[in-house]
């Protein structure tokens, strides 16, 4: 299982992952596929993202059952702690 979510990303980012994968809601796209066409879209993600972000999770074998990728301008970033996949925050800019 593969799912992006993106936030303010350009329309032609958004157009191609409506061909690929099934939006269920705006901007939240899930589908199934290898890791090497899965790797490749992150990468088109990542590259056609611009000033807005992304993320991916998908399912793999550990111990949550998932891990995740982030990419773009947002107040999150990903870290793990002891083998954990978390969330940290940036501050809020005033």
């Amino acid at each position: 299982m593969l799912v992006i979510v993106t936030e303010n990303v350009p329309h032609r980012l958004r157009g191609f992952l409506s061909r690929l994968l099934l939006e269920i809601r705006a901007g939240v796209y899930v589908g199934d596929f290898s890791i090497k066409v899965r790797n490749e879209i992150w990468d088109i993600v990542c590259k056609e993202v611009d000033e807005g972000n992304a993320v991916m999770a998908w399912s793999t074998n550990n111990e949550s059952g998932y891990t995740f990728d982030t990419c773009g301008k947002n107040r999150r970033l990903p870290v793990t702690v002891d083998g954990f996949p978390l969330i940290s925050f940036f501050p809020e800019k005033e």
